[in-house]
């Protein structure tokens, strides 16, 4: 992998992780950091999903695939502030 598709990735992770905490209702308690990790790599996962079904070789913009990320990246993130608040449980303060 090159410099500009490891840039291209954590650009395309931040925005998929971000339009994921945007779908969510409330606050998670995850960082911006972990946020881009769930984001890149329910893209990627996304990706692969989408060339399975076979949808990944459209014209124009894979609106499909958009929707595989964007979901995935809504559940990762999910699961990692359902993660996060049970693991603050039980700290006392």
């Amino acid at each position: 992998m090159t410099v500009t598709g490891i840039i291209t990735a954590i650009v395309i992770g931040a925005i998929i992780g971000a339009l994921a905490r945007l779908l969510l209702s409330g606050k998670q308690p995850i960082g911006i950091l972990l946020t881009i990790i769930v984001g890149i790599v329910a893209a990627l996962i996304g990706t692969a999903i989408a060339r399975g079904v076979g949808v990944a070789t459209t014209a124009g913009v894979d609106w499909i695939e958009l929707v595989f990320q964007i979901g995935l990246a809504v559940i990762g993130v999910a699961a990692v502030a359902a993660f996060q608040r049970r693991g603050h449980r039980g700290v006392r303060r």
